[in-house]
């Protein structure tokens, strides 16, 4: 098969090889999918760099999300699963063989079915941006009715978020660092949208509520907007926080959160316990076939640019997923 790896931590251009590898075959328990898209994420640039650990195994082939067509299964599965379209999560978490390559095996829980109006594409976009968002908007109970704030809303998890939240019943401001972002922030669906680099943010985001503090918010920025959130999160509120590059380290101010009865959820998606992952595929699945997620790919590449694709995610310039098209012959 036709594959991307790296066996040496480095930038992209030095460490990625583009090339041929043994096709792998399915184990026991295991699928293995014929892919035709893989999602190219932060994560996986940092986990190329050395960013969170040394390299793990001796050769690895990067990105955790994909989507393409069972093409064969391992003993214990059954076979009628042969040619179904999935998507994929987690095959390259603590694991050496991810989806920049033609085929990718692993466990059969691991490929989800894909709905049919749903393409490949979008399917690379699952595993980490939509799952994140999804978990981050529900993970503390139904949204109907509540106000949810979503901070980057423009980024890949933000945008998912501010569909979900959407769809899930609730009144959504989204705050973003400029017009371009915004304007993606909006046909995303957000009420309201916020410049974060603009005025005094809170007072705008209780503008936006109506004079009223907000019920959630799903949170790029944890520490950087401690002020903010204090100044907008109401009693019983909740904060899923995904990130804090800004302030890895904030000081927490503890008293004034609990005295105000705030949950505060910091979520890692690679680490769902299978409950939390069954009902972030339930709640996916439903709102792909209900025709409620747009999905923003801002740059698509082929295999053999991966280098490329990573130092475009690298930039932090896109507005939206980086997607790998797979060759299929």
């Amino acid at each position: 098969m036709r594959a991307v790896w790296y066996e040496e931590i480095g930038s992209a251009a030095a460490v990625l090889h583009y090339g041929e590898m043994e096709d792998p075959q399915p184990g026991p328990g295991e699928v293995r999918v014929r892919l035709h898209a893989s999602g190219v994420n932060p994560s996986d640039v940092k986990t190329r760099i050395g960013a969170r650990a040394p390299i793990a195994y001796p050769r690895v082939i990067p990105h955790s999300d994909g989507a393409g067509e069972i093409d064969a299964v391992g003993a214990g599965v059954s076979p009628a699963r042969i040619g179904e379209r999935v998507w994929v999560w987690n095959a390259a978490w603590r694991r050496p063989f991810g989806t920049c390559a033609q085929f990718v095996c692993l466990p059969e829980g691991q490929a989800v079915p894909l709905p049919q109006g749903t393409s490949f594409e979008a399917g690379a976009c699952l595993g980490i941006p939509a799952s994140t968002a999804c978990h981050a908007v529900f993970a503390d109970g139904d949204v109907t009715g509540q106000t949810v704030v979503v901070t980057g809303g423009a980024g890949a998890v933000g945008h998912y978020a501010i569909q979900l939240a959407r769809w899930g019943g609730a009144r959504v401001i989204a705050t973003v660092s400029g017009p371009e972002k915004a304007r993606a922030a909006e046909a995303a669906g957000a009420h309201a949208v916020i410049n974060y680099r603009e005025g005094d943010v809170a007072a705008a985001i209780l503008a936006a509520n109506h004079g009223k503090p907000v019920d959630r918010i799903v949170e790029v920025e944890f520490g950087g907007n401690l002020p903010v959130t204090m100044a907008v999160l109401g009693e019983g509120g909740a904060i899923a926080a995904y990130g804090s590059m800004g302030d890895a380290e904030p000081k927490l101010p503890f008293y004034p959160l609990m005295l105000r009865h705030t949950a505060l959820r910091m979520l890692l998606v690679y680490l769902l316990s299978p409950q939390q992952r069954a009902d972030t595929v339930t709640r996916l699945t439903a709102a792909l076939e209900a025709g409620a997620l747009q999905h923003a790919i801002a740059a698509r590449f082929d295999l053999a640019d991966t280098v490329q694709a990573h130092e475009a995610v690298e930039s932090g310039q896109l507005i939206g997923n980086a997607v790998i098209t797979i060759p299929q012959v």
